[in-house]
């Protein structure tokens, strides 16, 4: 491996096991915190990446055919941790595609999103490992790729990118891990109950990391009114992925200022 950071994100995105992916992630996120690897000017630009490396299995299908399943069952409890662990998965790859793509950018850019996929491999590791004690693993259900579905949608743009996929897909989570806490818990499944807190406290951070690096696109490029664009962008690539109701004190939390949690609650109020 050179000791440029883009080769390196390359290689964790290219990784096709969830073995190698995982190794190979935590391994470069260790090598950038200690300063030997560096965003290099004279790095290749990006080349093309499609799907990024990934197992050939779960089955990726349509998010209309994957079955709806309560947590009253064991199966559907395993059924909502692969969900879990599916995001997360996609997760490390949506971060060592923004430090890979997006070339120019201030080192703290590439600092937050190289610690991004190392965090969201460390939850993918405890999914992992709660999944394999209801006698599962990651694969054994189907899946669908609307993360890296957005992912390829704002790929040509840094500030779209984090509009969209922080701020609207990944937020997603701030809003319904509450919940789900709250049934697992009844339940007395504390065990997934730590899991998902610990996600949830950090997932903050994550988003947040997003309203900061949009704003700062659009002071870069001049644009005067940051949250009227992203109503914009919400108005043109998000509204069949807006769902409310929104966790309004996670999201204040993440950077969402009032204007954007009025125009997020205005569209969902929308007809579809």
């Amino acid at each position: 491996m050179s000791d440029c950071l883009f080769a390196a994100a390359r290689s964790c995105l290219d990784a096709a096991t969830v073995d190698a992916k995982l190794a190979l992630t935590e391994t470069v996120a260790a090598q950038f915190a200690e300063g030997r690897l560096a965003p290099r000017n004279d790095a290749p630009m990006p080349r093309p990446i499609g799907m990024p490396g990934r197992p050939p299995r779960p089955r990726l299908v349509h998010p209309r055919e994957l079955p709806r399943r309560g947590f009253g069952s064991a199966a559907g409890r395993a059924a909502f941790l692969h969900a879990v662990a599916h995001i997360e998965f996609n997760a490390i790859d949506l971060g060592w595609d923004a430090v890979y793509r997006f070339r120019g950018m201030p080192d703290a850019f590439y600092a937050d999103w190289v610690g991004v996929a190392a965090d969201e491999a460390r939850h993918f590791r405890m999914l992992q490992a709660r999944l394999a004690e209801h006698g599962h693993a990651y694969g054994d259900f189907d899946a669908h790729n609307g993360l890296w579905e957005m992912a390829e949608k704002t790929a040509h743009d840094v500030l779209e990118r984090m509009a969209l996929v922080p701020r609207v897909l990944e937020a997603r989570g701030l809003d319904v891990t509450p919940g789900m806490i709250d049934k697992l818990r009844a339940l007395g499944d504390d065990a997934t109950v730590a899991i998902l807190e610990v996600i949830l406290r950090e997932e903050v951070a994550h988003v947040a990391a997003g309203s900061r690096w949009y704003q700062w696109c659009c002071t870069q490029r001049g644009i005067d009114d940051p949250q009227a664009m992203f109503r914009q962008l919400l108005g043109r690539h998000a509204r069949d992925v807006l769902h409310g109701p929104f966790n309004l004190d996670a999201r204040r939390r993440a950077g969402f200022s009032d204007t954007e949690l009025d125009s997020l609650m205005q569209l969902d109020a929308r007809p579809r």
